[in-house]
């Protein structure tokens, strides 16, 4: 299963001969720099470009292109190396590509930032193709260069990460950041080496005559006025095929494009799909192309109304990139996450600096004594500080209309939003059906930042989820209105069920199992909708013998679906075991749990997300601490979420300590009974 990653994140790799292939839109310079542990990069022969596209263990593209397939075999790299950067830059120069004039373009050139692009994909995959991970590279703006993706050695294992660090400076300022101290010079000499290429590729236009025109007009009408003109005809009046550009080694890059048509009629590669011109005697030539005719174009990205002069555009659900609504909006939530924590941080960047500035010209000041008395003093201190105030307003006033453009995006998405995305108040679970697909990732609640109280951003998880969950009952999380560490716990237990009614519900009927460990029964109340409703597979655990008998067998399943993959075997697992994923919910941890019962609650957590076993844990770390250290990774492997607001989420690329809420039913409401009362009955053997 391919693991999507999101910046900072990284993934093993179980195989050293790997591929990653770019996709960009537009054509782009694409290249690898090895790195020792240090990750310092030893001089130029550890960086491979178009212009020296080999290394050992590695190829890169000759030219720039929208597509690249870089070539890694990780065992055949120096033993010096524990680092690879494959790197991403926009071409520059006279070399640049033709396209639509924009304020970002060069005159007759390419884009100048990736802002001006849509967001550069990349993959790392097998020789045969399978995917082993994926990253979309968001937030890009100014920036002409980027590092997408890094490969490191961990422990004699290797591992990908993804990056998405961007340079404003272009290549010389990455090649820099990286420790070249030739990175000037080089990133002349790739400059070079992509414009050469990219003259070598565009053939100069032949010269213009009459009749040349009348035969490319001629050629334009064949092809039809609704796709492009497909190159010259055989005498038979026939398309040659086309060789894929994909089908070239990853050494010679990529050419450009060849024409390429996509729709459900007959493709150019087959000679005949496409005849000559016809037409009856006397009668019009029909040059329409037939397989065009009743093809359906793909659905366009929605478009808002034209805004007005001076004013920002109007927001519009699902103006991203994907290639579904349900995958346009999850990049257009986590595009909003990363814009709040961009322009807080330039906010919160400009107030420092409007600090530091008011204290070194106060400093000045009070350094000479006679300054210290009579006006001249006071005139100083106030000129500071009325300096300090300005800048402040101004980086207030930035930040406020970007959180005002924000504020409207989040008023047009929110209602938008699919079921596994929305809150429970939203208007779409009135209409739940249960799905017939797994959606792409899971709302667990909402983020927002202390300057921006009143935008809320939906934290989304991607599914199957990878690690497990903590609702921490802890007295650590009391806010002032709530004293009284029963309640704490009775909300951590609603919270949780509030989380697995949502997961029974996003996922097809019978493709998703919850189980609950509650060892003295303290959990009852929080637990009714799932046990009334009927949807956990039997009643919760009680007492020491309920969850001996639980983690056993839940043990048992990930031992025998980890030896069925590892030998490949999966038809070889036993009839009767559910293949489901499952979910195990376990209500005050530690009681009721002896020495072994511990043990398997650690594999599960480190075991179980890869087989589908998936762990939620209510708990207060307090009540386990007589364990002591043992436990620690056990709470490190779980993302800890809160029953009430709390600002414990940290994000180390910006500073930011997001608040995160959880997301509960309203009080009163009957949408979480109305939606479990469905999952039960699709769950119903009758309706299997």
């Amino acid at each position: 299963m391919t693991a999507e990653l999101v910046r900072g994140q990284n993934h093993p790799l179980s195989q050293v001969r790997l591929e990653v292939r770019v996709s960009a839109g537009r054509p782009i310079v694409a290249g690898v720099t090895l790195s020792d542990e240090q990750g310092r990069v030893r001089g130029v022969e550890w960086v491979a470009h178009p212009g020296a596209p080999t290394l050992p263990g590695l190829e890169v593209s000759q030219q720039a292109a929208a597509d690249h397939r870089l070539a890694f075999d990780l065992d055949a790299l120096p033993v010096a190396v524990h680092r690879v950067n494959v790197l991403l830059a926009l071409p520059t120069g006279d070399g640049g590509t033709s396209g639509r004039a924009s304020s970002e373009a060069e005159s007759g050139g390419g884009p100048v930032r990736f802002g001006a692009l849509a967001a550069p994909f990349v993959a790392v995959t097998g020789l045969d193709g399978a995917e082993v991970a994926s990253y979309t590279i968001t937030g890009l703006d100014a920036e002409s260069a980027v590092v997408a993706l890094e490969l490191y050695r961990r422990q004699g294992a290797w591992k990908v990460r993804a990056v998405g660090q961007g340079y404003a400076g272009g290549l010389a300022e990455l090649l820099t950041d990286q420790g070249l101290p030739e990175a000037q010079q080089l990133a002349g000499s790739i400059n070079e080496a992509v414009a050469e290429g990219l003259a070598r590729s565009m053939s100069a236009p032949p010269p213009h005559t009459a009749d040349a025109d009348r035969s490319r007009q001629a050629a334009t009408s064949a092809s039809g006025l609704d796709q492009p003109y497909a190159g010259p005809q055989s005498a038979s009046g026939a398309v040659p095929p086309q060789q894929s550009p994909y089908d070239a080694p990853a050494s010679q890059g990529l050419a450009l494009p060849q024409t390429s048509y996509q729709g459900s009629g007959p493709t150019q590669s087959d000679p005949s799909a496409i005849p000559g011109p016809s037409a009856a005697v006397g009668g019009p030539v029909d040059y329409s192309h037939p397989g065009r005719r009743t093809a359906a174009p793909p659905p366009p990205s929605p478009t808002a109304s034209p805004a007005p002069p001076g004013q920002p555009a109007r927001p519009v659900a699902g103006d991203a990139t994907g290639w579904s609504m349900e995958e346009r909006l999850h990049n257009q939530v986590w595009g909003m996450f990363e814009d709040l924590a961009r322009t807080t941080a330039a906010y919160r960047s400009a107030v420092d600096f409007a600090d530091s500035r008011m204290e070194q010209e106060l400093d000045e000041v009070l350094s000479d004594p006679r300054s210290r008395i009579g006006g001249q003093g006071d005139a100083a201190r106030e000129a500071a500080q009325a300096k300090h105030a300005g800048l402040v307003d101004q980086a207030r006033a930035a930040l406020d209309r970007d959180l005002a453009q924000l504020t409207a995006e989040a008023q047009v998405v929110e209602p938008a939003l699919p079921a596994a995305f929305a809150r429970w108040d939203n208007p779409v679970w009135q209409g739940y059906r249960v799905p017939m697909e797994v959606p792409m990732a899971l709302r667990l609640g909402d983020l927002h930042l202390p300057e921006s109280e009143g935008l809320r951003i939906p934290m989304l998880v991607r599914l199957p989820l990878e690690r497990g969950l903590w609702v921490d009952s802890g007295r650590a999380t009391l806010d002032d209105s709530l004293a009284d560490s029963d309640e704490l716990r009775r909300l951590a237990m609603d919270t949780a069920v509030a989380h697995a009614a949502r997961l029974l519900a996003v996922h097809p009927a019978r493709e998703f199992a919850v189980h609950v460990i509650d060892p003295a029964g303290s959990g009852a109340s929080s637990l009714a909708p799932l046990v009334r409703s009927g949807v956990l597979d039997g009643p919760p655990a009680v007492g020491a013998g309920g969850v001996a008998d639980v983690l056993a067998r839940l043990t048992q399943r990930v031992d025998l679906v980890q030896m069925a993959v590892r030998g490949g075997a999966a038809d070889a697992l036993p009839p009767g075991l559910d293949t489901a994923e499952q979910l195990l919910i376990v209500n005050d941890f530690p009681h009721g749990f002896d020495d072994r019962a511990v043990t398997q609650l650690r594999y599960l957590a480190d075991e179980g997300p890869a087989v589908g076993v998936h762990l939620m844990m209510v708990a207060d770390r307090e009540d386990a601490a007589a364990y002591g250290p043992l436990l620690d990774p056990l709470w490190r492997s779980l993302l800890r979420l809160t029953p009430v607001p709390d600002d414990h989420l940290a994000d180390p690329w910006v500073g930011h300590a997001w608040t995160y809420e959880p997301a509960l039913v309203p009080a009163g409401s009957q949408v979480l009974q109305q939606v479990l009362a469905q999952v039960a009955a699709a769950r119903h053997p009758r309706n299997r």
